[in-house]
């Protein structure tokens, strides 16, 4: 899986963008300014970042993201897992869900997850 690293201001405005795509980059300014409070300045320098690291196109004034915000949950997951429980995701559940109580439902959902990522003997 191809790690994809966003830092936290990054994340902010990529909300706004995946959201709101494609989206116009003087309406990703004005939007930006109201809910992150960022100036046009700021917009520009994290939209050129992204862009450089291919996480952005900004084409003709139109911002459209390249990746989603699914294929970056998943890779700071897997980082999160790699860094702190040594790659084991069986590590990372067993701390996880050791501090979690879960509905009926709840555990239900998640038993069938691990039956469908189970594999087969």
């Amino acid at each position: 899986m191809e790690n994809i690293q966003i830092f936290e201001a990054e994340l902010r405005l990529m909300e706004l963008i995946w959201e709101n795509a494609p989206i116009r980059s003087t309406a990703l300014v004005q939007l930006a300014g109201e809910k992150l409070g960022w100036k046009k300045s700021t917009v520009f320098t994290v939209v050129k970042k992204l862009t450089g690291r291919n996480i952005l196109k900004n084409e003709n004034a139109v911002i459209t993201p390249l990746v989603s915000r699914e294929q970056v949950c998943l890779s700071e997951s897997q980082s999160l897992v790699d860094r702190l429980f040594k790659g084991s995701t069986r590590l990372f559940l067993t701390n996880f869900l050791s501090r979690e109580e879960f509905t009926a439902e709840e555990a239900e959902e998640l038993k069938a997850l691990i039956d469908r990522q189970t594999k087969p003997k």
